[in-house]
């Protein structure tokens, strides 16, 4: 971050921008007040008319920069980049910095990639509420400069502290790799928006500063204030033995044999029941000083291991650097050697777990499914048997009908014989009764035809 000396006066920058309309220039801070703070001015564009559009009067010789002031605290850094998700892969730089005189807010300076870009933000999200459960709305101000105007460092500053960071912290990528911008929190620490994304707090994953003023440390299990402990490897706060013994109950958990006395900050270890550390941060000047465990000190408050020559208590302190490092070093092995072992062992009993699930859901599913095919057959069975039982019922009404039918058939053929008889013998009466009637017709015609000659023959003689 390069920050020039301070300047009294901003009117030539603001007024190259536009000759006719006036900017506002707000002071601002970011930086880490313990370590370091830098103070600068950003030079806005005015609001527009209230007669107009906020979203359809654009500045004239604007620039593709923005500020979003006032956004509440309560909104985490991840909260602000989900509400403008649609445009990180637009931005080039996010800063988040504390307006003077506004303690619950912080502000966002944002530079895009083109000026379209930066005029549909604006255009989205001016006048839209942060969320929809609260009055808190969004304003977004164009940018025309910003200016750093002072650098204020702190006597215990660290070297690294004003450092740039070549990588990210959080996925350890290069910054400039990710398409989604960079995100400079209020301590001046850089990330991929991305990765602050999926942060849950307003916190710096690095130097662990929050805008707000933090609280007490208290034990994640009962909540005391005293006697409290910090697992070194993942961030868990216990109370020691005296109290709860909540710190030494996620030693036996986790196996994280090393935690830190916040009050005194020295190192203990679990598994070999004994202090373990070389450097403690002094309380005056917050530097890193090593810690005298066997000194003896007098009634005089002098030391008799420090009492000596300085020279020669320089020669010791620097002889033993590189034993410390070296323990250092095969300290850290050995505690990675036992959390991998550890994790493997819980990776290896998750398994067994998971194949012991596996085969008692497979014998489960295969005596459930065995159990219904089972019924399914019963129940088959029962239908075959029932069948069979009407089959052979329907094979001797069959028989039955058979035997009836047969005897109805001999019945029937033996009445049409008879019938046939009576009908020939009838026959045999008709053609007897047709000659009998017919001989007497004859006879008839031959009496009355004789009698008709006779007739004639009376007449004739009457005649002559």
């Amino acid at each position: 971050m390069a920050i020039a000396g301070e300047t009294k006066s901003l009117a030539p920058s603001a007024s190259s921008a536009s000759s006719n309309v006036a900017l506002d220039s707000v002071p601002f801070s970011s930086g880490n007040p313990l370590i370091e703070e830098a103070r600068g001015v950003v030079v806005l564009h005015p609001d527009p008319p209230a007669a107009a559009s906020s979203s359809s009067v654009l500045p004239v010789g604007r620039k593709p920069r923005v500020c979003v002031p006032a956004v509440p605290n309560h909104l985490t850094y991840a909260d602000f980049c989900h509400f403008c998700a649609f445009f990180l892969e637009h931005m080039l730089e996010m800063r988040i910095v504390r307006i003077d005189g506004v303690e619950d807010q912080y502000s966002v300076l944002i530079k895009f990639d083109s000026q379209s870009s930066t005029d549909d933000f604006y255009k989205h999200f001016n006048g839209k509420p942060f969320t929809s459960l609260e009055g808190n709305v969004c304003h977004v101000r164009f940018v025309e400069d910003v200016h750093y105007t002072q650098l204020i460092e702190h006597a215990h500053s660290s070297a690294t502290s004003s450092a740039e960071q070549p990588t990210c912290p959080v996925c350890l990528e290069r910054l400039d790799q990710d398409p989604g911008g960079i995100l400079t929190t209020i301590c001046n620490h850089s990330f991929h928006c991305s990765c602050m994304s999926k942060w849950t707090d307003s916190s710096c994953p690095v130097c662990r500063y929050c805008q707000q003023q933090p609280e007490k440390s208290t034990c994640s299990i009962c909540g005391t204030l005293e006697n409290l402990w910090i697992c070194v490897i993942c961030g868990h706060v216990g109370c020691g033995r005296y109290k709860g013994g909540h710190a030494i109950e996620h030693w036996k958990e986790t196996q994280h044999c090393y935690s830190l006395e916040l009050e005194t900050q020295k190192v203990w270890d679990y598994a070999g029941d004994n202090y373990v550390h070389r450097l403690i941060q002094s309380k005056t000047d917050g530097n890193l000083v090593e810690y005298n465990l066997y000194g003896d000190h007098s009634a005089n408050g002098m030391c008799s291991t420090c009492s000596g020559d300085a020279g020669i208590g320089e020669a010791l302190l620097n002889s033993k650097v590189e034993d410390i490092v070296e323990e250092y070093n095969d300290l850290v092995t050995s505690q990675l050697e036992k959390q991998r072992n550890y994790y493997e062992s819980l990776l290896l009993e998750v398994k067994e777990d998971t194949q012991k699930q596996i085969v008692a859901a497979t014998e489960k599913a295969m005596g459930t499914k065995v159990q219904k095919l089972q019924a399914k057959l019963d129940k088959c069975m029962e239908e075959t048997k029932f069948l069979n039982d009407i089959h052979e019922s329907l094979v001797e009404n069959m028989e039955m009908w058979r035997e009836r039918i047969q005897k109805a058939k001999e019945r029937e053929q033996a009445a049409i014989r008879l019938k046939d008889k009576k009908i020939a013998k009838l026959e045999e009466e008709l053609r007897g009764l047709i000659a009998h009637f017919e001989c007497q017709n004859t006879v008839t015609e031959a009496s009355n035809s004789i009698s008709s000659d006779m007739k004639l023959e009376d007449n004739s003689s009457h005649t002559i």
